[in-house]
């Protein structure tokens, strides 16, 4: 066989070779809304992972809160250095909080993307649902933008108390005032993330009965 007649043969191969690649590289529109939808799960495990320490940073919080309660004035060098721990407590409960702020932000952006995804999918019904679950997930990003800013404003009325138990001077109407300032804050917070929560789940339902409708098959742990 000659070098042309080689050549051309393997200019004819690496052409079917390409095509070949091109076809097992195109992806429907559910799929790659599936890869989107996914990437965001990976994404928010930044999210997940603040959510025991917030809590454990919590309760030590509160039970120095409530040893300083306990205390009576003669043990005034005392409640200073708990007020002092709670108050470097909730500098700590601050860099948790903003991480996790900063997962859902990037998460946000990245679930950006299936706008275009959802343009592209032609079954009707398949769009409805997929419109629908986008959104659900924003109204979930709007939710957790109240309760960053909620749970930092307690965060703030927090550490404004720390700072006023250790002022020998305050008087029971000023501590009344700021406990009830603190009390008000965290049940707006606890109500933010009851609602986060609750639609966290309505999307995670949504997305499931999208991947069905798609015929996308998923392991329980991508449920999640």
């Amino acid at each position: 066989m000659s070098i042309i007649k080689k050549i051309s043969l393997a200019i004819i191969m690496m052409a079917g070779v390409l095509s070949l690649a091109g076809c097992l590289d195109k992806q429907s529109p559910e799929e790659k809304m599936f890869e989107a939808l996914e990437k965001v799960v990976s994404i928010e495990k930044g999210f997940e992972d603040q959510q025991d320490p917030l809590v454990e940073l919590e309760k030590k919080e509160k039970e120095i809160y409530e040893q300083i309660i306990s205390l009576g004035m003669k043990e005034y060098d005392q409640i200073v250095k708990l007020a002092d721990e709670a108050l470097a407590i909730a500098d700590k409960r601050a860099e948790h909080i903003d991480k996790e702020k900063e997962s859902i932000d990037e998460s946000e952006k990245e679930f950006g993307n299936v706008d275009k995804i959802i343009d592209e999918i032609d079954d009707s019904n398949l769009k409805k649902q997929a419109t629908e679950l986008q959104a659900t997930m924003k109204e979930r990003y709007e939710i957790h933008d109240k309760l960053y800013e909620n749970y930092k404003q307690g965060l703030q009325y927090d550490k404004e108390l720390y700072e006023m138990l250790k002022d020998k001077e305050l008087s029971f109407e000023k501590l009344e005032e700021q406990i009830n300032k603190v009390n008000e804050v965290y049940e707006i917070v606890l109500n933010n993330n009851k609602e986060f929560n609750e639609k966290t789940d309505q999307y995670n339902q949504e997305k499931m009965g999208f991947y069905k409708k798609a015929g996308i098959e998923v392991s329980t742990d991508k449920e999640k």
